[in-house]
Protein backbone atom coordinates (compact mmCIF):
# COMPACT_ATOMS: atom_id res chain seq x y z
CA UNK A 1 0.00 0.00 0.00
CA UNK A 2 1.08 3.33 -0.98
CA UNK A 3 1.78 6.34 1.77
CA UNK A 4 -1.34 7.85 2.42
CA UNK A 5 -1.78 11.99 3.66
CA UNK A 6 -4.63 14.11 4.48
CA UNK A 7 -5.28 17.87 4.18
CA UNK A 8 -8.12 19.17 5.98
CA UNK A 9 -9.85 22.51 4.98
CA UNK A 10 -10.77 24.07 7.82
CA UNK A 11 -9.71 28.07 6.93
CA UNK A 12 -13.49 29.85 6.50
CA UNK A 13 -15.09 31.68 8.82
CA UNK A 14 -18.77 29.96 7.94
CA UNK A 15 -20.71 33.78 7.90
CA UNK A 16 -23.81 32.12 7.02
CA UNK A 17 -23.45 30.08 10.48
CA UNK A 18 -24.29 34.04 11.52
CA UNK A 19 -22.37 33.06 14.70
CA UNK A 20 -18.69 34.42 16.31
CA UNK A 21 -18.14 30.91 16.78
CA UNK A 22 -16.03 29.81 13.56
CA UNK A 23 -17.80 27.01 11.53
CA UNK A 24 -15.51 23.82 12.11
CA UNK A 25 -16.07 24.41 15.80
CA UNK A 26 -19.44 24.42 15.72
CA UNK A 27 -20.43 21.24 17.76
CA UNK A 28 -22.44 17.82 16.64
CA UNK A 29 -23.67 15.48 19.10
CA UNK A 30 -20.76 17.59 21.78
CA UNK A 31 -17.75 17.41 19.10
CA UNK A 32 -16.35 20.25 16.59
CA UNK A 33 -17.26 19.45 12.91
CA UNK A 34 -13.71 19.25 12.47
CA UNK A 35 -12.61 16.76 15.25
CA UNK A 36 -14.80 14.34 13.75
CA UNK A 37 -12.99 14.51 10.74
CA UNK A 38 -9.99 14.13 12.14
CA UNK A 39 -11.06 11.37 14.37
CA UNK A 40 -12.57 9.05 11.04
CA UNK A 41 -8.98 9.33 9.63
CA UNK A 42 -7.22 8.16 12.29
CA UNK A 43 -8.39 4.36 11.33
CA UNK A 44 -7.40 5.14 8.00
CA UNK A 45 -3.66 4.75 7.85
CA UNK A 46 -3.01 8.11 7.41
CA UNK A 47 0.37 9.49 8.43
CA UNK A 48 0.23 12.94 7.90
CA UNK A 49 -2.82 14.62 8.57
CA UNK A 50 -2.67 18.38 7.55
CA UNK A 51 -5.74 21.06 8.50
CA UNK A 52 -5.42 24.21 6.68
CA UNK A 53 -6.58 26.85 8.70
CA UNK A 54 -7.14 30.69 8.65
CA UNK A 55 -10.64 32.58 10.54
CA UNK A 56 -9.92 31.32 13.96
CA UNK A 57 -6.42 29.65 13.24
CA UNK A 58 -5.33 29.56 17.06
CA UNK A 59 -8.96 28.07 18.48
CA UNK A 60 -8.45 25.20 15.59
CA UNK A 61 -5.31 24.34 16.64
CA UNK A 62 -6.49 24.57 20.33
CA UNK A 63 -8.77 22.43 19.73
CA UNK A 64 -7.13 20.00 17.40
CA UNK A 65 -3.91 19.66 18.98
CA UNK A 66 -1.28 17.60 17.84
CA UNK A 67 -4.05 15.33 15.96
CA UNK A 68 -2.65 17.37 13.02
CA UNK A 69 -0.55 19.76 11.33
CA UNK A 70 -0.90 22.87 10.50
CA UNK A 71 -0.82 25.44 7.17
CA UNK A 72 -2.10 29.05 7.36
CA UNK A 73 -4.66 30.10 4.27
CA UNK A 74 -4.57 33.90 4.82
CA UNK A 75 -6.97 34.48 2.01
CA UNK A 76 -9.86 32.56 1.36
CA UNK A 77 -9.38 32.59 -2.61
CA UNK A 78 -10.93 29.08 -3.07
CA UNK A 79 -10.46 25.53 -2.55
CA UNK A 80 -7.43 25.04 -5.02
CA UNK A 81 -5.42 27.79 -2.99
CA UNK A 82 -6.27 26.40 0.50
CA UNK A 83 -4.64 22.90 -0.98
CA UNK A 84 -1.65 24.94 -2.52
CA UNK A 85 -0.84 25.66 1.18
CA UNK A 86 0.01 22.24 1.93
CA UNK A 87 2.36 22.23 -0.68
CA UNK A 88 4.97 22.71 1.71
CA UNK A 89 4.51 19.70 3.28
CA UNK A 90 3.46 17.68 0.97
CA UNK A 91 6.03 18.70 -1.80
CA UNK A 92 7.80 15.40 -3.32
CA UNK A 93 5.73 13.19 -1.76
CA UNK A 94 5.00 9.66 -3.37
CA UNK A 95 1.03 8.22 -2.28
CA UNK A 96 -2.25 9.04 -1.84
CA UNK A 97 -3.52 12.51 -0.47
CA UNK A 98 -7.07 12.61 0.50
CA UNK A 99 -8.91 16.32 0.79
CA UNK A 100 -11.45 16.46 2.95
CA UNK A 101 -13.58 19.51 4.53
CA UNK A 102 -13.74 20.41 8.03
CA UNK A 103 -17.24 20.70 7.76
CA UNK A 104 -18.56 17.44 6.82
CA UNK A 105 -18.93 15.54 10.49
CA UNK A 106 -20.81 12.48 9.36
CA UNK A 107 -18.24 11.29 7.07
CA UNK A 108 -17.03 8.05 8.51
CA UNK A 109 -13.70 5.98 8.57
CA UNK A 110 -15.65 3.33 6.17
CA UNK A 111 -16.60 5.47 3.23
CA UNK A 112 -12.47 6.96 3.52
CA UNK A 113 -11.27 3.74 3.47
CA UNK A 114 -13.42 2.87 0.74
CA UNK A 115 -12.77 5.59 -1.40
CA UNK A 116 -8.87 5.41 -0.68
CA UNK A 117 -9.12 1.54 -1.59
CA UNK A 118 -11.20 2.06 -5.05
CA UNK A 119 -8.59 4.78 -6.15
CA UNK A 120 -5.91 3.02 -5.31
CA UNK A 121 -6.84 0.02 -7.07
CA UNK A 122 -8.46 1.92 -10.27
CA UNK A 123 -4.63 3.20 -10.32
CA UNK A 124 -6.20 7.11 -10.77
CA UNK A 125 -4.56 10.30 -11.13
CA UNK A 126 -7.72 11.82 -9.08
CA UNK A 127 -10.63 9.79 -7.41
CA UNK A 128 -14.14 11.96 -6.48
CA UNK A 129 -16.54 11.07 -3.45
CA UNK A 130 -19.69 11.64 -5.52
CA UNK A 131 -23.58 10.65 -4.21
CA UNK A 132 -26.96 10.88 -6.10
CA UNK A 133 -29.28 14.14 -4.42
CA UNK A 134 -32.34 14.10 -5.15
CA UNK A 135 -31.86 18.03 -4.47
CA UNK A 136 -28.89 19.27 -5.77
CA UNK A 137 -28.87 22.32 -5.46
CA UNK A 138 -25.98 24.73 -4.09
CA UNK A 139 -23.79 21.07 -4.72
CA UNK A 140 -21.15 20.42 -8.10
CA UNK A 141 -22.16 18.51 -10.03
CA UNK A 142 -20.37 15.63 -11.59
CA UNK A 143 -20.90 15.57 -15.50
CA UNK A 144 -20.04 11.76 -17.18
CA UNK A 145 -18.87 11.10 -20.67
CA UNK A 146 -20.87 8.44 -22.91
CA UNK A 147 -18.67 5.41 -21.32
CA UNK A 148 -19.68 6.90 -17.69
CA UNK A 149 -16.25 8.32 -16.73
CA UNK A 150 -16.06 11.53 -15.48
CA UNK A 151 -15.50 14.57 -17.68
CA UNK A 152 -15.67 17.35 -15.37
CA UNK A 153 -17.13 19.00 -12.41
CA UNK A 154 -18.72 21.90 -12.48
CA UNK A 155 -19.70 24.21 -9.49
CA UNK A 156 -23.88 25.17 -9.32
CA UNK A 157 -22.86 28.99 -9.79
CA UNK A 158 -21.07 27.67 -13.02
CA UNK A 159 -23.58 25.26 -14.24
CA UNK A 160 -26.06 25.70 -16.86
CA UNK A 161 -29.49 24.73 -17.09
CA UNK A 162 -28.75 21.36 -18.54
CA UNK A 163 -25.92 20.79 -15.96
CA UNK A 164 -28.30 22.01 -13.19
CA UNK A 165 -30.07 19.27 -13.59
CA UNK A 166 -27.43 15.89 -13.03
CA UNK A 167 -28.29 14.79 -9.75
CA UNK A 168 -24.99 13.16 -9.11
CA UNK A 169 -22.93 15.20 -7.08
CA UNK A 170 -19.46 16.03 -5.65
CA UNK A 171 -19.23 15.65 -2.00
CA UNK A 172 -16.01 18.15 -2.40
CA UNK A 173 -13.97 15.02 -0.97
CA UNK A 174 -10.92 13.43 -2.91
CA UNK A 175 -8.72 11.47 -3.48
CA UNK A 176 -5.11 12.30 -5.70
CA UNK A 177 -1.98 11.24 -6.46
CA UNK A 178 0.08 13.34 -4.05
CA UNK A 179 2.48 14.56 -7.51
CA UNK A 180 0.39 15.34 -9.77
CA UNK A 181 -2.01 16.79 -7.42
CA UNK A 182 0.24 19.70 -6.55
CA UNK A 183 2.08 19.76 -10.41
CA UNK A 184 -1.75 20.24 -11.45
CA UNK A 185 -2.32 22.96 -9.32
CA UNK A 186 0.15 25.46 -10.78
CA UNK A 187 -2.01 25.21 -13.94
CA UNK A 188 -5.29 26.23 -11.96
CA UNK A 189 -6.62 29.88 -12.63
CA UNK A 190 -9.40 31.94 -11.30
CA UNK A 191 -11.52 32.30 -14.20
CA UNK A 192 -14.95 31.98 -13.20
CA UNK A 193 -17.72 33.29 -11.17
CA UNK A 194 -16.36 33.59 -7.90
CA UNK A 195 -12.94 34.70 -8.63
CA UNK A 196 -11.64 31.92 -7.07
CA UNK A 197 -9.09 28.91 -7.40
CA UNK A 198 -11.53 25.94 -7.82
CA UNK A 199 -9.62 22.40 -6.45
CA UNK A 200 -12.29 20.62 -9.14
CA UNK A 201 -10.52 21.93 -11.81
CA UNK A 202 -7.75 19.70 -11.25
CA UNK A 203 -9.82 16.81 -12.74
CA UNK A 204 -10.32 18.75 -16.25
CA UNK A 205 -6.69 19.12 -16.39
CA UNK A 206 -5.36 16.05 -15.85
CA UNK A 207 -8.29 14.53 -18.06
CA UNK A 208 -6.67 16.77 -20.55
CA UNK A 209 -3.00 15.03 -19.67
CA UNK A 210 -4.71 11.95 -19.99
CA UNK A 211 -4.72 10.56 -16.97
CA UNK A 212 -7.19 8.06 -15.48
CA UNK A 213 -9.96 10.21 -13.43
CA UNK A 214 -12.21 8.18 -11.16
CA UNK A 215 -15.37 8.36 -9.16
CA UNK A 216 -16.66 6.66 -6.45
CA UNK A 217 -20.60 6.60 -5.47
CA UNK A 218 -21.53 6.06 -1.59
CA UNK A 219 -24.87 5.01 -1.44
CA UNK A 220 -24.72 7.18 2.14
CA UNK A 221 -25.80 10.65 1.23
CA UNK A 222 -26.30 11.73 4.50
CA UNK A 223 -22.64 10.90 4.98
CA UNK A 224 -21.66 13.88 2.69
CA UNK A 225 -23.28 16.85 3.86
CA UNK A 226 -21.18 20.09 4.57
CA UNK A 227 -22.80 22.11 6.95
CA UNK A 228 -22.90 25.41 5.72
CA UNK A 229 -26.08 27.11 8.34
CA UNK A 230 -27.54 26.23 11.25
CA UNK A 231 -30.45 24.48 9.53
CA UNK A 232 -27.82 22.01 7.85
CA UNK A 233 -26.37 22.03 11.64
CA UNK A 234 -29.46 20.52 12.86
CA UNK A 235 -29.59 17.92 10.09
CA UNK A 236 -26.52 16.77 11.02
CA UNK A 237 -27.15 16.19 14.44
CA UNK A 238 -30.15 14.49 13.75
CA UNK A 239 -28.56 12.05 11.61
CA UNK A 240 -25.03 11.73 14.05
CA UNK A 241 -27.36 11.23 16.92
CA UNK A 242 -29.41 8.51 15.24
CA UNK A 243 -26.23 7.03 14.28
CA UNK A 244 -24.86 7.38 17.82
CA UNK A 245 -28.27 5.88 19.46
CA UNK A 246 -28.78 3.12 16.68
CA UNK A 247 -24.59 1.78 17.52
CA UNK A 248 -25.71 2.00 21.76
CA UNK A 249 -28.60 0.01 21.38
CA UNK A 250 -26.72 -2.40 18.96
CA UNK A 251 -24.08 -3.00 22.00
CA UNK A 252 -27.30 -3.53 24.40
CA UNK A 253 -28.61 -0.94 25.97
CA UNK A 254 -32.07 0.19 26.35
CA UNK A 255 -34.15 3.16 24.83
CA UNK A 256 -37.84 3.82 25.89
CA UNK A 257 -37.40 6.17 22.85
CA UNK A 258 -34.43 6.91 20.66
CA UNK A 259 -36.07 10.26 19.10
CA UNK A 260 -35.97 11.99 22.55
CA UNK A 261 -32.91 10.73 24.18
CA UNK A 262 -29.66 12.82 23.22
CA UNK A 263 -25.88 11.08 23.66
CA UNK A 264 -23.18 12.96 22.69
CA UNK A 265 -19.92 11.54 20.93
CA UNK A 266 -17.41 9.67 22.98
CA UNK A 267 -20.02 8.27 25.77
CA UNK A 268 -19.90 4.60 27.27
CA UNK A 269 -22.80 2.90 28.76
CA UNK A 270 -23.15 -0.42 29.73
CA UNK A 271 -25.31 -3.34 28.63
CA UNK A 272 -28.98 -3.24 29.98
CA UNK A 273 -28.62 0.16 30.85
CA UNK A 274 -32.47 1.87 30.48
CA UNK A 275 -32.78 4.96 29.39
CA UNK A 276 -35.61 7.26 29.47
CA UNK A 277 -37.07 10.00 26.81
CA UNK A 278 -35.33 13.15 27.64
CA UNK A 279 -32.04 12.10 29.16
CA UNK A 280 -29.39 14.05 27.80
CA UNK A 281 -25.71 12.06 28.36
CA UNK A 282 -23.12 14.65 27.67
CA UNK A 283 -19.23 14.11 26.76
CA UNK A 284 -17.14 12.36 29.40
CA UNK A 285 -19.83 10.47 31.01
CA UNK A 286 -19.21 6.65 31.66
CA UNK A 287 -22.14 4.65 32.82
CA UNK A 288 -21.94 0.80 33.83
CA UNK A 289 -24.54 -2.47 33.28
CA UNK A 290 -27.73 -2.41 34.34
CA UNK A 291 -28.29 1.14 35.43
CA UNK A 292 -31.82 3.16 35.43
CA UNK A 293 -31.45 6.62 33.84
CA UNK A 294 -35.06 7.96 34.63
CA UNK A 295 -36.39 10.63 32.34
CA UNK A 296 -34.91 13.94 31.89
CA UNK A 297 -31.51 13.00 33.33
CA UNK A 298 -28.46 15.00 33.00
CA UNK A 299 -25.36 13.52 33.38
CA UNK A 300 -22.10 15.64 32.16
CA UNK A 301 -18.49 13.96 32.33
CA UNK A 302 -19.05 11.44 35.14
CA UNK A 303 -18.64 8.06 35.83
CA UNK A 304 -21.63 6.35 37.56
CA UNK A 305 -21.05 2.26 38.53
CA UNK A 306 -23.59 -0.73 38.05
CA UNK A 307 -26.86 -0.84 38.69
CA UNK A 308 -27.17 3.14 39.74
CA UNK A 309 -30.52 4.79 39.61
CA UNK A 310 -30.75 8.48 38.51
CA UNK A 311 -34.32 9.94 37.85
CA UNK A 312 -34.69 13.27 37.09
CA UNK A 313 -31.62 14.40 38.11
CA UNK A 314 -28.73 16.20 37.37
CA UNK A 315 -24.85 15.31 37.62
CA UNK A 316 -21.97 17.06 36.86
CA UNK A 317 -18.06 16.31 37.04
CA UNK A 318 -18.20 13.30 39.35
CA UNK A 319 -18.13 10.07 40.31
CA UNK A 320 -20.90 7.99 41.41
CA UNK A 321 -20.61 4.45 42.54
CA UNK A 322 -22.80 1.43 41.76
CA UNK A 323 -26.22 0.38 43.66
CA UNK A 324 -26.73 4.49 44.02
CA UNK A 325 -29.93 6.05 43.80
CA UNK A 326 -30.10 9.63 42.91
CA UNK A 327 -33.15 11.43 42.51
CA UNK A 328 -35.57 12.65 41.75
CA UNK A 329 -34.67 15.80 41.46
CA UNK A 330 -30.79 16.13 43.14
CA UNK A 331 -28.25 17.67 41.87
CA UNK A 332 -24.77 16.50 42.01
CA UNK A 333 -22.41 19.03 41.38
CA UNK A 334 -18.82 19.22 40.63
CA UNK A 335 -16.04 17.67 42.12
CA UNK A 336 -18.36 14.98 44.02
CA UNK A 337 -17.74 11.65 44.91
CA UNK A 338 -20.52 9.40 45.40
CA UNK A 339 -19.49 5.42 46.99
CA UNK A 340 -21.84 2.55 46.43
CA UNK A 341 -25.10 2.03 48.13
CA UNK A 342 -25.99 5.58 48.91
CA UNK A 343 -29.17 7.30 48.80
CA UNK A 344 -29.57 10.69 47.83
CA UNK A 345 -33.42 12.16 47.60
CA UNK A 346 -35.55 14.12 45.94
CA UNK A 347 -34.23 17.76 46.37
CA UNK A 348 -30.62 17.33 47.65
CA UNK A 349 -27.58 19.35 46.36
CA UNK A 350 -24.26 17.54 46.71
CA UNK A 351 -20.81 20.20 46.01
CA UNK A 352 -17.63 18.92 46.03
CA UNK A 353 -18.14 16.27 48.65
CA UNK A 354 -17.55 12.56 49.10
CA UNK A 355 -20.30 10.45 50.55
CA UNK A 356 -18.96 7.33 52.34
CA UNK A 357 -20.87 4.11 51.42
CA UNK A 358 -23.91 2.84 52.55
CA UNK A 359 -24.76 6.73 53.25
CA UNK A 360 -27.99 8.70 52.91
CA UNK A 361 -29.32 12.51 52.53
CA UNK A 362 -33.02 11.45 51.79
CA UNK A 363 -34.37 14.66 50.82
CA UNK A 364 -34.03 18.62 51.50
CA UNK A 365 -30.27 19.12 52.23
CA UNK A 366 -27.27 21.11 51.19
CA UNK A 367 -23.95 19.09 51.64
CA UNK A 368 -20.96 20.91 49.85
CA UNK A 369 -16.92 20.74 50.89
CA UNK A 370 -17.55 18.01 53.09
CA UNK A 371 -16.62 14.60 53.82
CA UNK A 372 -18.85 12.06 54.76
CA UNK A 373 -17.93 8.95 56.26
CA UNK A 374 -19.71 5.46 55.57
CA UNK A 375 -23.29 4.81 57.43
CA UNK A 376 -24.02 8.26 57.95
CA UNK A 377 -27.91 9.22 58.02
CA UNK A 378 -27.93 13.00 57.18
CA UNK A 379 -31.68 14.40 57.91
CA UNK A 380 -34.50 16.16 56.25
CA UNK A 381 -33.12 19.96 55.66
CA UNK A 382 -29.53 19.54 56.97
CA UNK A 383 -26.94 22.25 55.68
CA UNK A 384 -23.43 22.13 56.03
CA UNK A 385 -22.79 25.48 56.37
CA UNK A 386 -19.81 25.72 53.99
CA UNK A 387 -18.86 29.67 53.22
CA UNK A 388 -18.10 32.85 55.25
CA UNK A 389 -18.56 35.29 52.58
CA UNK A 390 -14.85 35.06 51.74
CA UNK A 391 -13.60 30.98 51.78
CA UNK A 392 -15.50 27.46 51.94
CA UNK A 393 -14.50 25.22 54.69
CA UNK A 394 -14.93 21.94 54.75
CA UNK A 395 -17.46 19.48 57.22
CA UNK A 396 -16.21 16.23 58.08
CA UNK A 397 -19.15 14.12 59.52
CA UNK A 398 -17.62 10.66 60.14
CA UNK A 399 -18.65 6.12 59.98
CA UNK A 400 -22.37 6.28 61.62
CA UNK A 401 -22.76 9.26 62.57
CA UNK A 402 -26.63 10.43 62.54
CA UNK A 403 -27.66 14.05 61.66
CA UNK A 404 -31.01 15.13 62.89
CA UNK A 405 -33.77 17.37 60.54
CA UNK A 406 -33.05 20.92 60.19
CA UNK A 407 -29.40 20.85 61.35
CA UNK A 408 -26.83 23.89 60.80
CA UNK A 409 -23.15 22.21 60.50
CA UNK A 410 -20.87 26.00 60.49
CA UNK A 411 -17.55 24.90 59.21
CA UNK A 412 -14.76 24.30 59.87
CA UNK A 413 -16.42 21.60 62.28
CA UNK A 414 -16.40 17.46 62.64
CA UNK A 415 -18.97 15.15 63.76
CA UNK A 416 -17.23 12.40 65.41
CA UNK A 417 -17.72 8.41 64.52
CA UNK A 418 -21.33 7.18 65.69
CA UNK A 419 -22.13 10.82 66.99
CA UNK A 420 -25.73 12.17 67.28
CA UNK A 421 -26.97 15.75 65.93
CA UNK A 422 -30.48 16.34 67.57
CA UNK A 423 -32.91 17.93 65.32
CA UNK A 424 -32.72 21.92 64.81
CA UNK A 425 -29.39 22.22 66.10
CA UNK A 426 -26.87 24.92 65.15
CA UNK A 427 -23.60 22.75 65.58
CA UNK A 428 -20.40 25.06 65.64
CA UNK A 429 -17.98 23.07 67.90
CA UNK A 430 -16.72 19.86 66.91
CA UNK A 431 -18.80 17.08 68.73
CA UNK A 432 -16.74 14.00 70.01
CA UNK A 433 -17.81 10.19 69.02
CA UNK A 434 -20.49 8.80 70.38
CA UNK A 435 -21.62 11.90 71.81
CA UNK A 436 -24.93 13.60 71.39
CA UNK A 437 -24.79 17.49 70.28
CA UNK A 438 -28.03 19.82 71.47
CA UNK A 439 -27.50 23.17 70.08
CA UNK A 440 -30.99 25.03 70.49
CA UNK A 441 -32.79 26.95 73.00
CA UNK A 442 -35.03 25.41 75.42
CA UNK A 443 -38.89 25.66 74.48
CA UNK A 444 -40.80 29.16 76.30
CA UNK A 445 -44.34 28.43 76.12
CA UNK A 446 -46.10 32.00 76.62
CA UNK A 447 -49.23 31.96 78.00
CA UNK A 448 -52.09 33.93 76.51
CA UNK A 449 -49.52 35.50 73.90
CA UNK A 450 -52.23 35.66 71.24
CA UNK A 451 -55.25 36.91 73.22
CA UNK A 452 -53.13 39.18 74.17
CA UNK A 453 -51.88 40.24 70.85
CA UNK A 454 -55.01 40.60 69.63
Amino acid sequence: MSKRFAVILAAGKGTRMKSDLYKVLHPVCGKAMVQHVVDQLKGCEVEKTIAVIGHGAELVKDRLGNDAEYVLQEEQLGTGHAVMQAESLLAGEKGTTVVLCGDTPLLTQDTINELLEYHETQGAKVTVLTAKAEDPTGYGRVLRDENEAVKRIVEHKDANTEERSVKEINTGTYCFDNEALFEALTHVNNDNVQGEYYLPDVIEILQKQGELIAAYQTPHFEETMGVNDRVALSEAEQFMQKRINKEHMKAGVGMIDPTSTYIQAGVEIGKDTLLYPGVVLEAGTVIGDQCVIGPHTEVKNSRIGNKTTVKQSVVHDSEVGSGVAIGPFAHIRPQSDISDDVRIGNFVEIKKTKMGQGSKASHLSYLGDAEIGDEVNVGCGSITVNYDGKNKHLTKIEDGAFIGCNSNLIAPVTVGEGAYVAAGSTITDDVPGEALAIARQRQTNKENYVKKDK
